[in-house]
């Protein structure tokens, strides 16, 4: 059974948030959209190729999006399967056009049919995980599990060329479609080599007791303040910045598309950046010029109020 889903990128989500509330001069606003253009396509291959390995959950337990910390370093895998006789990581690509793997040199490259590119060599990646991965199986008992690892392409339409040892290669590396039965049939060829069978389900809540969530400061990364980001509630009709308060709800000026809560995304997006807001800033945030209007909606939002430190969070 599957006991991890797979959520959007805490980066990537926060990305999502504060690209708009930029102004369209600010220096970084090109580096931040090609991060989450690059972002959101390796997040939409992760989830196409989860659709493929969603047929191994009747068999074996399945955790997607790992993250794991082991002798002061964090290590991710995207996909992990505790299998009946080993532990089976899933790097998932997607590379469109055409892919050179090059077993020799140890690299790979892409041809878009524009440009071609070079990028880290996944089948070295899904090594590292490996090694990471025995040393926290090694630090909680657990170090007699073998640990294979599987290369899944996640296009159907990407062209999978080998510059060297094709069948090293071809044993690894795979479209997604092909990867729950290559992890079967090498699973069923440990059981008849005699090897002992696992509690998978027991291995799998073990590793999911223990696993955290990648994230990171992005306004640190990217240089920001919070004087970089422009106020106001986005229309859910138009998109336009800048509804207007009215009794008891928002009136887009552009549109004069009418909603009572669209507020509501707009708090929610700025506690996923820092994690409280006090009533001055949901003033600031809303555009109000009403601080008792803007408790009332604090009020009404379902969030927590710590009055030590005067302000809201999310309800754990």
């Amino acid at each position: 059974m599957k006991i991890k889903t797979r959520s959007k990128p805490l980066p990537l989500r926060k990305l999502d948030v504060i690209t708009p509330r930029l102004s369209p001069h600010f220096p970084r606003l090109p580096e931040m959209k090609e991060d989450a253009k690059k972002q959101g396509r390796g997040y939409s291959g992760e989830t196409k190729v989860d659709y493929h390995l969603e047929i191994l959950a009747s068999r074996y337990t399945l955790l997607d999006d790992v993250y794991l910390h082991n002798n002061g370093k964090n290590f991710q895998v995207d996909s992990l399967i505790a299998a009946n006789h080993a532990i089976f990581i899933v790097e998932a690509k997607n590379y469109m056009g055409t892919i050179i793997f090059d077993s020799i040199l140890k690299q790979l490259t892409r041809n878009d049919g524009k440009i071609e590119s070079g990028f880290e060599y996944p089948i070295t990646q899904a090594k590292n995980q490996k090694f990471h991965l025995q040393n926290w199986l090694l630090k909680h008992q657990l170090a007699h599990i073998p640990i294979y690892y599987f290369i899944a392409i996640a296009d159907p339409s990407t062209i999978i060329k080998v510059d060297g040892n094709r069948e090293e290669i071809s044993k690894v590396v795979a479209h997604a479609s092909r990867i729950p039965g290559m992890i079967i049939e090498k699973d069923q060829e440990l059981a008849q080599a005699g090897n002992a069978k696992l509690h998978d389900y027991r291995i799998g809540k073990i590793i999911l007791r223990e696993c955290g969530v990648y994230d990171m400061n992005i306004m640190e990364q990217y240089g920001l303040t919070c004087r970089n980001l422009l106020p106001g509630v986005f229309c859910p009709g138009c998109g336009k910045r800048g509804m207007k308060r009215i009794h008891g709800g928002w009136i887009c000026p552009k549109c004069r598309h009418k909603s009572h809560h669209a507020h509501i995304k707009e708090i929610h997006d700025y506690l996923l950046l820092y994690g409280s807001i006090t009533n001055t800033e949901c003033m600031w945030l809303l555009r109000l010029t009403s601080r008792s209007t803007a408790t009332r909606i604090l009020q009404k939002s379902g969030l927590l109020y710590l009055n030590g430190r005067k302000c809201w969070i999310k309800r754990t």
